[in-house]
């Protein structure tokens, strides 16, 4: 075997092993949870997992609350990061000039990489008692301030992968477009979009995930009251999500205990959820890239 095969080889090997490696360490991760938290399941009956009431003291295990509080704070920051963060990356892809792209592009990078906990402490210390005294609240730290705070950690991702995924659309389709009449709005909306839909959609999953999976910003800013929500007037008031929960209680549960066993089973829904986004992101982009191919063949 020449050197040149024998390198190709090695490296053919080492992308499969690396693409095969992270499929095996997602199902390890998922069999661990299931391990640590499926003993949940015999020892906690289903009507009290099931209930509107988490206070581990006494027995309740409800994860009604948790799992509302967790939706309820991702919807808020979805609402908010989702259009800003498509904005922001339309501007710097289609509209900015070069100039204000190359500045804009690695300041909404770094921001990305801002720690969560420092965003923690401003929402403390800034938006919670703004937002008090603006609304005329009782208290500031509600899930309106933690999805509020957690739009502003997703915007970031969204935008970064969003760009990209605009900027590798061809110039030829804007050329067309032009040249057929087309505005330059209309180009965007109705032809360097639609051709971007995958990688804007992966972006926004990203996001979304990102602020379903955050921790440290909610557990200081939502109040951590595990309430479960009845409507949009929940919005502005304390909540609990099943992140913060795992954060504030497995450093000082007894190991192998119930509520041991409870947190873990917090951490199986969770993966169920993020794995649900993931494969209707994923199913979805599989089938616009089918049409597409239909469509070129």
């Amino acid at each position: 075997m020449s050197e040149l095969n024998w390198s190709e080889f090695v490296i053919t090997r080492l992308i499969k092993t690396a693409g095969y490696s992270a499929i095996v360490f997602v199902t390890l991760i998922f069999v661990f949870l299931l391990r640590e938290g499926a003993p949940a399941l015999v020892e906690i009956p289903l009507s009290t997992l099931f209930s509107i009431r988490w206070y581990p003291i006494e027995g309740y295990f409800g994860l009604l609350p948790l799992l509302g509080g967790s939706l309820l704070v991702t919807l808020g920051a979805a609402l908010i990061a989702v259009p800003f963060g498509l904005a922001t990356a339309i501007y710097i892809a289609e509209v900015a000039p070069r100039g204000v792209r190359d500045v804009l592009k690695p300041l909404v990078e770094v921001l990305g990489g801002l720690p969560s906990v420092l965003l923690g402490f401003l929402g403390i210390l800034v938006v919670a008692p703004l937002l008090r005294v603006a609304l005329d609240l009782p208290t500031g730290l509600t899930a309106f301030t933690g999805g509020l705070l957690l739009g502003g950690i997703a915007i970031p991702t969204i935008v970064s992968v969003a760009e990209d995924a605009l900027d590798s659309v061809p110039r030829t389709y804007r050329e067309a477009a032009l040249a057929m009449g087309a505005t330059e709005w209309q180009t965007i909306w109705r032809v360097t979009l639609p051709a971007a839909r995958s990688g804007v959609l992966t972006a926004v999953m990203l996001g979304v995930g990102r602020a379903l999976g955050e921790t440290m910003t909610v557990m200081m800013v939502t109040g951590n009251a595990p309430v479960l929500p009845t409507g949009l007037g929940s919005l502005f008031k304390p909540a609990r999500t099943m992140t913060a929960t795992i954060a504030a209680e497995m450093g000082e549960v007894a190991n192998g205990s119930v509520h041991y066993h409870a947190l873990f089973l917090i951490g199986i829904v969770l993966f169920l959820i993020s794995l649900a986004v993931n494969m209707a992101a994923a199913s979805v982009v599989f089938r616009q890239r089918k049409r597409a191919e239909r469509i070129l063949s």
